[in-house]
């Protein structure tokens, strides 16, 4: 079977809504599909309320400044204080692009495997409960390089 692999290093709304269209894509024509979050693609992920968890301060305090949540991903351009990504959200809705939450969904339903980087967590102080339930693994590196050395398609995003 082909495979697709994923890097999503980014939490730019923009990029996302490019990698999952990949995903789906790749899924639909019956790839097998990782998609391997690692920093600030790690935000897509999380749930919506931030990790308090940790002991060390840096890690709370980035914690707060780095609100996960694919609710709350900008624009990589033209973001204009909130009033750029919310015209490009309104435009999506119009014209019935799903969003990025239906398209985890969407993801799912068609097998998509979502990995968490482990060492990404281990220095943003993220852990496993801060997570969405659609997240398959938390893994290191050398699960995406398995992945990535068997994979047809692999991209960075």
């Amino acid at each position: 079977m082909d495979k697709t692999t994923l890097i999503v290093f980014s939490d730019d709304l923009d990029k996302v809504l490019a990698a999952f269209n990949i995903a789906t894509g790749s899924a639909s024509m019956g790839m097998e599909v990782t998609m391997f979050f690692t920093f600030w693609g790690l935000n897509v992920i999380r749930k919506d309320k931030p990790s308090k968890r940790s002991s060390n301060w840096m890690k709370r305090l980035l914690g707060m400044m780095n609100l996960g949540g694919a609710d709350r991903l900008k624009l990589s351009k033209f973001h204009m204080m909130g009033i750029g990504t919310g015209m490009m959200r309104a435009l999506m809705k119009k014209s019935n692009m799903p969003s990025v939450k239906e398209m985890i969904s969407l993801s799912k339903e068609l097998g998509v495997k979502m990995v968490a980087c482990t060492t990404t967590m281990e220095i943003m102080g993220i852990h496993k409960e801060d997570l969405i339930p659609e997240v398959d693994m938390i893994a290191g590196v050398a699960t995406y390089l398995e992945n990535a050395k068997e994979s047809k398609v692999n991209l960075f995003i």
